[in-house]
This record gives structure tokens, C-alpha cells and sequence, in this order.
């Protein structure tokens, strides 16, 4: 039954992106060279939810769907990894005109040359894993 409810929130998902056009290649594009406010409104407004969402879930000591306090652990100190992960995430999605949600919705509206952004972030990912602990951290 939770594989269903999952499934559900993904299709809402892909469904509120395309419609917005959040998957686009050309807003994607668009945004990278400042020619439109489209895509910048609706990152504004994930990071405004994102925000009034984890200031609701500290503030009311909510609790999950099994009744576990919902514990956010800070980050841990030093902004150089978060400036270099930043920046390969913003090449990465500048260079292919999406990023890791919209592949498989792209994939999903049947544009099968996505399938080689897909194979290219999970080798990246594979990259990742294999090579983190000589990575500095």
C-alpha cells in the first residue's frame, strides 16, 4: 500500500512539473542565460515551502507518519564542499538542461535520449561512492 501512495506523489509530481514547465529545456536554458523569471519563481517558491515546512515541522514538534519525532540534524560545518557539490550540480544541469527529478519524467513522456543523462548521473553517482573517502570532505 506504501508503494502506492509513493507511485501517487510522484505522478502529482510529474505532472505539477510538466504543466509547469519546470522541465523544459528551453526554460532551463532560458534560465541559465537571465532571459526569464520563470524557472528562478519556481525554485523561490520550493525553497519558501522548504522553509516554512521545516520552521512548522522544529516549531510544533510534528511527528511522522509512524509517530517518531522528526529529528532535522544541522549541517556540518565548512561551505567549500557545498560551493564545489553546488557548482557540478549547476554545470551537470546547465550542460544537459535538467536536472535529476525531470529525467525520469522526461523519460516518462517517452524522450528516450534522456536515457543516456540518466546513465551519465548514475555513473556520476556510482563515481561518487567509489571515490569519496580520497575526496576532500
Amino acid at each position: 500500500m506504501k508503494v502506492i501512495k509513493y507511485l501517487l506523489v510522484g505522478f502529482v509530481f510529474g505532472i505539477v512539473l510538466t504543466k509547469s514547465e519546470a522541465v523544459s529545456w528551453y526554460r532551463i536554458y532560458e534560465m541559465f542565460q537571465f532571459q526569464s523569471f520563470h524557472m528562478y519563481g519556481i525554485i523561490m517558491t520550493a525553497v519558501g515551502t522548504g522553509i516554512i515546512g521545516i520552521q512548522l515541522i522544529k516549531r510544533k514538534n510534528l511527528k511522522d507518519i509512524k509517530g517518531l519525532a522528526i529529528e532535522i540534524q544541522d549541517k556540518e560545518q565548512g561551505s567549500t564542499r557545498y560551493w564545489v557539490g553546488g557548482l557540478f550540480f549547476g554545470f551537470g544541469w546547465a550542460l544537459v538542461g535538467s536536472c535529476p527529478g525531470p529525467i525520469f519524467i522526461l523519460l516518462g513522456a517517452g524522450f528516450w535520449s534522456v536515457g543516456i543523462v540518466l546513465f551519465g548521473a548514475l555513473l556520476g553517482t556510482y563515481l561518487y561512492g567509489v571515490l569519496k573517502d580520497k575526496l576532500p570532505h
